[in-house]
């Protein structure tokens, strides 16, 4: 554990953590981070692993999809170290060099020529608060329709667009303008035909939601229909985009051309808070009116800029590496579905984007109970708690693989004994969709 000037025990350092944290966060995400790391707190990252205070590593397969290039990536952090020296923030009047470097390099990755416009933000939320505001000024609209089961985030803008009811219990009233339907046209198309609307916003693969892919068939048709009622598309792709599943924008690789991809997460390299809305001109033109119709103090702040640019690069030198997590991960479910075929339902997922759901919720409690224990970060969905979330790095090794596999398993097992899952004789078959989405299921 780094050297702390208070003169204390690690132990009685890491108390002091807790306490400190019930004090002046909550006594239940105290409890909570306790509990993951049986007492132990996170003192040091490296590539795929997290060290924590009692000397144990953990294989980091979670970390909400930020650390796609591993913790602390060396160009990164480098190119971090450089701007320091120089330039770490803006003046928000003056012009930098840094700023719209990084604009350019994120349009020429994106690689969608009616995309040129960016506006930047340091969060997924700030992204989705943006596109949706430039969707209302710019349309005159005021109503953004989203899908069930979609997280756009927790901010008041982007709530209204968030299916969740745990994050919206208590604020419906105020969660004006966000309408949510299901992945069926003509559902959308009823919306839509009420003239109203703005935007269309979507996630290609749900994250929150369990790792749920939106049919690609659906998306074909919605940005259709959306185009033929002057609504505008949103595409947000701040989980599962930049290399995660495999390509810069899944929306891209697809083909749906919608008027804005939103990026986040690994943007800023897995270091920096860093988000961006690119976009159209159409959708940019209250911007483009008045560029400070919605502006930020960190907006664009350099720091974070050049570590997207960096980032942008080692993202661009690792995606041929998705393919390979993406074989390592589908060899580890089908492993866990022939031992454990009572705890798991389904697995799904492409690249570095997984979800294993598990046959109930209680089933899914025991094995994340033993996730950490055997040494195995992840992201639980809070939005589908069956579903365990997996998120590993392009940089994992085998190593990092059969950690992940065990923990899974130590983790089934645990769920076996605990009688939560029931010993009928099962199948399992796989399938790869059109977009590409492998999916496993377990069935009786």
């Amino acid at each position: 554990m780094p050297h702390s000037p208070i003169d204390e025990t690690v132990a009685e350092r890491v108390e002091a953590t807790f306490e400190r944290m019930r004090r002046h966060n909550s006594r239940a995400a105290a409890f909570a981070a306790r509990f993951a790391g049986a007492g132990a707190i996170e003192v040091l990252a490296n590539g795929s692993v997290v060290t924590l205070s009692d000397g144990r590593r953990l294989v980091d397969f979670g970390s909400y999809a930020v650390t796609l290039l591993g913790h602390r990536p060396a160009a990164v952090v480098d190119a971090i170290r450089r701007q320091l020296e120089e330039l770490p923030t803006s003046s928000r009047i003056l012009g930098n060099e840094v700023t719209p470097l990084f604009e350019e390099r994120l349009c020429e990755a994106l690689d969608a020529p009616r995309l040129q416009r960016v506006w930047l933000g340091c969060n997924g939320s700030d992204a989705v608060e943006a596109s949706l505001k430039l969707a209302r000024l710019a349309s005159g609209r005021r109503r953004v329709v989203a899908l069930e089961g979609a997280y756009h985030g927790k901010s008041m803008g982007a709530l209204a667009v968030t299916h969740n009811e745990r994050y919206r219990a208590g604020l419906a009233d105020l969660l004006g303008g966000g309408t949510h339907v299901p992945a069926e046209i003509d559902a959308l198309v009823a919306e839509l035909e009420r003239g109203d609307v703005a935007a269309f916003i979507f996630e290609p693969i749900q994250g929150e939601g369990g790792i749920a892919p939106v049919p690609l068939e659906f998306l074909r048709q919605a940005v259709a229909a959306a185009r033929a009622y002057g609504v505008f598309v949103l595409a947000d792709e701040i989980q599962v985009g930049l290399g995660r599943c495999g390509h810069v924008s899944l929306a891209g690789k697809w083909g749906l051309d919608p008027d804005a991809v939103l990026f986040g997460k690994v943007l800023g390299g897995g270091v920096m808070p860093l988000s961006a809305v690119v976009c159209s001109d159409d959708l940019y033109a209250p911007l483009k009116a008045d560029a400070f119709v919605h502006t930020m103090a960190f907006a664009g702040h350099p720091l974070s800029c050049a570590a997207g640019t960096a980032g942008l690069e080692l993202v661009r030198e690792l995606l041929p590496r998705s393919a390979d997590v993406d074989a390592a991960m589908r060899g580890i479910f089908v492993d866990l579905a022939e031992r454990y075929p009572d705890v798991v339902a389904e697995a799904r997922g492409m690249g570095a984007a997984w979800g294993i759901e598990c046959c109930s919720t209680e089933a899914a409690g025991h094995v994340m109970a033993e996730l950490t224990g055997h040494g195995l970060i992840h992201s639980p969905c809070l939005g589908r708690p069956q579903t365990l979330r997996l998120l590993p790095p392009l940089i994992a090794t085998e190593s990092d693989f059969r950690v992940a596999h065990e923990a899974l398993a130590a983790g089934m097992a645990a769920a076996r004994s605990a009688g939560t899952v029931s010993r009928l004789s099962r199948s399992m078959s796989t399938s790869v969709d059109s977009a590409g989405i492998w999916r496993l299921r377990v069935s009786a």
